[in-house]
C-alpha cells in the first residue's frame, strides 16, 4: 500500500470504513480517497460519473486497499440515501463520511448580490448546503442505528468565513455549512458522533485552475493549495489523532485569511 504523505496518520485508521461522496472519483475528492486508503481505511468512493468512480475504486485496490465504486447524484435524496446504505451494506459498517459536494465557479457566473437570480441564488444553497445535509442525515440514522458512532467531515471554503464580494450566495452557503457542523457537535457528540469541516483557501483544481490565476500575489505562502493538503486535513479529522475535535472548522488555505488589511510581505 501507498505510504501516506504524512507519516502520522498511516495505518490510523485501519478497520474503518468510510465513504466520499460527491466527487469522490476525481479532484479533492479523489485525493481523500487516495489518503483514506493510504491510512487504511476501507472506501466506498461515490461519483456521479460511473467511469470516475470506477477508476479510483480501481486505484485503491492497487494501492493494496478495499474500495468499491458507487454511482448516484447527490441532487437525488433517493440516491444519497441508497448510496449511504449501500456502503455500509458493501463494506460491512460505515464510521466515515467526507462529503465533497459544492463549488461555484463551475455553476455559476460571479456577480453582485443584487443582480444574482434567484435561480443561482437557490442553486449555490443546494449545491453547498441542502445537499450536503441530506448525505449528512442519511449518515447520522445509520451511525445511530449501528450504536458505534461515526465521524463526518466535509469540504467548505474560507468564502464562509468573510464577506464574499461577487459571490454571495456561495458564501452564505458555505457559512451555513460550517453552522450544520456545529449543530451536528451540539446535537450527536453524546452519540459518539463528530464534525468538522476543511475550510479550503483557493487550491489547484483543474476546476478552478482559471479562477486560481494570480493567488501567488495575496497569499502569503505564495501559492494555493494542493488536493493532496486537502485530503491531509481531511484524513487528520476523520481519525482518532481527532477524538476530542468536533464542530469546528480547520482552515487550509496558506495563510490567506491570517493576513488582514496588511500587505503580503
Amino acid at each position: 500500500m501507498n505510504e501516506s504523505r504524512t507519516p502520522g496518520l498511516l495505518n490510523a485508521l485501519e478497520g474503518k470504513n468510510a465513504l466520499v461522496i460527491g466527487g469522490g472519483g476525481g479532484g479533492i475528492g479523489r485525493a481523500i480517497t487516495r489518503a483514506l486508503v493510504a491510512a487504511g481505511s476501507a472506501v466506498g468512493v461515490a461519483d456521479v460519473d460511473r467511469q470516475r468512480a470506477d477508476e479510483a475504486a480501481a486505484e485503491a485496490t492497487e494501492a493494496g486497499g478495499k474500495a468499491v465504486s458507487l454511482t448516484g447524484d447527490v441532487r437525488s435524496r433517493g440516491d444519497v440515501d441508497g448510496l449511504v446504505r449501500r456502503a455500509a451494506r458493501e463494506l460491512g459498517g460505515l464510521d466515515i463520511l467526507v462529503t465533497v459536494v459544492g463549488g461555484q465557479m463551475a455553476f455559476v457566473p460571479p456577480a453582485p448580490l443584487h443582480e444574482t437570480t434567484d435561480e443561482d441564488w437557490d442553486l449555490m444553497f443546494d449545491l453547498n448546503l441542502r445537499y450536503v445535509a441530506e448525505a449528512v442525515r442519511a449518515t447520522l440514522r445509520v451511525f445511530l442505528a449501528q450504536g458505534t458512532g461515526g465521524t463526518i467531515v466535509s469540504v467548505g471554503s474560507i468564502a464562509g468565513t468573510a464577506g464574499s464580494p461577487m459571490q454571495a450566495a456561495y458564501g452564505a452557503a458555505k457559512a451555513g455549512l460550517a453552522s450544520l457542523a456545529r449543530s451536528v457537535a451540539a446535537e450527536y457528540s453524546r452519540d459518539g458522533i463528530r464534525m468538522n469541516v476543511v475550510t479550503c483557501g483557493p487550491i489547484a483544481t483543474p476546476v478552478a485552475q482559471a479562477a486560481q490565476a494570480g493567488a501567488a500575489d495575496w497569499i502569503p505562502m505564495g501559492r494555493p493549495g494542493s488536493s493532496d493538503e486537502v485530503a491531509d486535513a481531511a484524513v487528520f479529522l476523520a481519525s482518532p489523532l481527532s477524538t476530542y475535535i468536533t464542530g469546528q472548522s480547520l482552515v487550509v488555505d496558506g495563510g490567506a485569511t491570517a493576513v488582514g488589511p496588511f500587505p503580503v510581505r
